[in-house]
């Protein structure tokens, strides 16, 4: 995979630069830029090495039809202001542009097509599409990791036409997934979480190897309480997994890495209770496991204390409410601090994992944080990622 930071001849090169804009719209406006930040670098390196750039990029699911409300003008507009420089929006229908030197009637540097998704070839992942968009350019870029994972038109076929680099965050994001799965600095700890343990088992299976304590926490922690003979009540849980549970213990035994689990639990009757710490035998038929107890907190820290390498994907508990964040948090600051003392390397990724990180406004007290959901999984789970593949 070779990176455009290493290019050295881009002036007035024309390259077609695939990212993920895909960010959250109301009544056209842009109400978080979290995805328009992390690409900056990219465009800002491009715009000094004075190449043109014309951006393809996709909003919502809007499959292969024309859905003015996914349209990617705002994102274009945010843009614009992030850069502090035109952005020409090209509204255009791709299959009506007939020659890259479109761009010659224009004076701005920095173009966005409308959203790709409304052209149904790219989920199709059509050849012949791709290839007519790689006429509009002389070099390919991928600075788009989160969508790298499906095998679209622009992201898989336009590297068969053009010379194809990787952007600037898809290096970063790459590299601290490498960090964390192949240049590992032991001991390493995974904290997982999420509702269910089926949609994260081959994650877990293929980190066993590597890692030497894996701690699961949130809802799927609720399955391991409930395989070991404990009550949870109404908590959320995943029915029929103990073959699953069986295989992760297996495994584990076998590689000489930790599984953990609640030892303690704060308990309510429903989502907005007050909060009741329980020891696992205690928990009520009609109560609801929404947190980690202090004893868990304290072994989950002393844990981290003792890493040089940390992945976190997945909140501790129902960290919507502040009385069931506290796990959580507990958690965060502890990464931080030793992050701060330069004792860890920390990866941080998935919705919910962001979501608590930003409301703490602790993302950049991370190593990285990826915003990639399926594709930060899929890495994980050891899959070869088409974008990547096409990149390579």
């Amino acid at each position: 995979m070779r990176s455009i930071i290493n290019e050295k001849n881009l002036n007035n090169k024309k390259i077609l630069l695939r990212l993920d804009l895909n960010v959250p719209l109301e009544r056209d406006k842009v109400t978080d830029t979290t995805r328009i930040d992390k690409i900056l670098p990219t465009l800002n390196f491009l715009i000094k090495q004075k190449a043109k750039i014309i951006i393809l990029s996709h909003v919502g699911r809007p499959k292969g039809k024309i859905v003015k409300e996914l349209s990617l003008k705002p994102v274009c507009e945010e843009l614009q202001n992030k850069l502090k420089k035109k952005v020409r929006f090209i509204k255009e229908n791709i299959k009506e542009i007939k020659s890259k030197n479109f761009l010659s009637d224009y004076n701005e540097d920095v173009f966005v097509l409308e959203n790709i998704r409304f052209y149904s070839e790219e989920e199709q992942n059509d050849n012949k599409f791709a290839e007519l968009i790689s006429n509009l350019g002389d070099i390919y870029v991928n600075d788009a990791f989160s969508c790298s994972h499906r095998a679209h038109a622009s992201i898989y076929e336009i590297p068969k036409f053009l010379p194809s680099f990787s952007g600037l965050q898809l290096d970063l994001e790459v590299n601290a997934l490498n960090k964390i799965t192949s240049e590992i600095t032991r001991p390493v700890t995974c904290i997982i979480g999420g509702s269910k343990i089926s949609t994260k088992i081959n994650v877990i299976k293929n980190l066993i190897p590597k890692f030497d304590n894996i701690i699961i926490v949130g809802g799927m922690a609720n399955s391991f309480i409930e395989y070991f003979g404990n009550n949870v009540g109404k908590s959320i849980k995943e029915k029929n997994c103990d073959k699953i549970l069986e295989e992760i213990i297996s495994i584990s035994k076998k590689e000489k890495c930790k599984i953990i689990y609640p030892e303690d639990v704060i308990v309510s009757r429903d989502l907005n209770g007050s909060p009741q710490n329980k020891e696992l035998n205690e928990v009520l038929s009609d109560e609801m496991i929404l947190d980690i107890g202090p004893k868990t907190i304290d072994k989950i820290t002393k844990i981290i204390d003792n890493s040089k390498t940390i992945l976190w994907n997945g909140p501790a508990g129902y960290f919507e409410n502040p009385n069931f964040a506290y796990g959580s948090i507990q958690i965060a600051k502890k990464i931080i601090e030793n992050n701060k003392a330069n004792k860890i390397f920390s990866v941080a990724g998935g919705g919910d994992t962001v979501s608590l990180l930003n409301n703490l406004k602790a993302v950049k007290e991370f190593n990285f944080v990826s915003t990639a959901g399926g594709a930060f999984l899929e890495y994980l789970e050891g899959k070869n990622l088409p974008g990547i593949t096409a990149l390579n």
